[in-house]
């Protein structure tokens, strides 16, 4: 019997409608999107097509989608982007706000821009891994440039303020980008408009294609009109200019039909994932006891498939190799040689050692079944006991 998946926010299956909507343009069209004839025409259509599929579930204007190799691209566009194109404008705004939760892709380009010279704020998180807005604003001035917070966390799922957050942005000059890579298809994405106060009223938003069912190595990054950044790839001018290179035709059309689905199935995959992310954790109380685990996130403002678990007197590393052929998950910690590496996400929290060395995420998806979940109870249950019994 194969293991039951519960890491979906580390990576999804493509989905079946997808590979079949790929499928053509992996046999059969293989033209160049950039050719005028009638094999460039049919490629170049298909890369539009895909466009618009993307800016529907984003509720944004075709012409602000750029296709990417990714959500780590699409950060980096972003924020170095940005950053290149106002020192090359010399407009005295040097300051780049993040969050300390953010992933490695956000984290680490903010560490090159500051070898650079750029400023780099990292505002502290709560408890439950969340922005205070009122920190945010204090820290605002007007050297800032941007302000760059990820929707939802992928470690233990808080949702953000991000449209209280842009409002503060905006009022101060800067601009916002959100990282929507594991909220897309989760939960309502709407890049909004910041003058009617609509949506998350972001002006850059980045979208990773393997988190929502699309193949891996393709995303893309949503632009504001009006918003222009230093393109990091030079060439002919695919993208408008903004993303050089031959599209990557076959995995675009593989996003496109991921956003299609994600939009038109997002009410019920969300009932789905909570209920599931739910079952597990209520079994996992019954089995071992609320003493024996701990919540780690927002209780409410949260992903509904993501669960991240802190259990007691138990080594995360440890416990994923005792369920590792019957249950795939993520660990929050890893403990080696008598020392405990947390999370960053885990340290931002204040999560104590004690209990962040067993923390386990589990995230669920469309293919979560009850019965598994069940299986899983059971499974992780009785070596979370067998792990304390020693």
């Amino acid at each position: 019997m194969k293991p039951i998946y519960l890491d979906y926010n580390a990576t999804t299956p493509i989905a079946g409608e997808v590979a079949e909507a790929m499928a053509p343009y992996l046999y059969e069209h293989f033209g160049n999107p950039s050719s005028s004839h009638a094999y460039g025409r049919v490629a170049r259509q298909a890369v539009e097509t895909a466009r618009g599929q993307v800016a529907a579930l984003l509720g944004c204007r075709l012409e602000d989608v750029v296709f990417t190799s990714g959500g780590t691209e699409s950060n980096n566009q972003a924020l170095k982007g940005l950053a290149l194109r106002a020192a090359a404008d010399r407009g005295g705004r040097d300051r780049i706000i993040t969050s300390a939760v953010e992933h490695p892709a956000t984290l680490e380009v903010c560490r090159w821009l500051q070898a650079q010279g750029f400023e780099i704020t990292l505002l502290p998180v709560d408890q439950h891994g969340m922005v205070d807005p009122t920190r945010l604003e204090r820290a605002l001035g007007p050297d800032t440039l941007l302000v760059s917070v990820m929707q939802a966390n992928n470690e233990v799922g808080t949702i953000q303020p991000i449209a209280e957050l842009a409002r503060l942005a905006h009022a101060h000059g800067a601009l916002m980008h959100t990282d929507a890579a594991q909220a897309l298809a989760k939960i309502p994405v709407e890049v909004g408009d910041p003058a009617t106060g609509s949506g998350l009223g972001v002006d850059l938003l980045s979208v990773a294609g393997h988190k929502l069912y699309a193949p891996k190595g393709v995303g893309a990054l949503y632009v504001r009109g009006g918003v222009e950044l230093a393109p990091l790839i030079h060439g002919a001018g695919q993208e408008g200019g903004r993303r050089p290179g031959t599209e990557n035709v076959l995995e675009i059309v593989g996003l496109g039909k991921a956003c299609e689905i994600g939009q038109r199935d997002l009410e019920a995959n969300m009932a789905h994932f909570a209920a599931m992310r739910d079952r597990l954790h209520d079994g996992l109380l019954r089995e071992l006891g609320s003493g024996a685990l701990r919540l780690n996130g927002h209780p409410e403002k949260r992903l509904p498939n993501t669960l991240s678990l802190s259990f007691r007197g138990v080594e995360a590393n440890i416990l994923l190799a005792e369920i590792g052929e019957q249950v795939a998950a993520s660990a929050g910690a890893a403990c080696h040689a008598g020392q405990v590496d947390v999370s960053a996400v885990l340290a931002a929290m204040r999560v104590p050692v004690e209990w962040a060395m067993g923390t386990v995420r589990f995230s669920v998806g469309r293919g979560t079944t009850a019965e598994e979940i069940d299986r899983a109870v059971e499974i992780v249950a009785g070596a979370v006991a067998r792990l304390q019994e020693r």
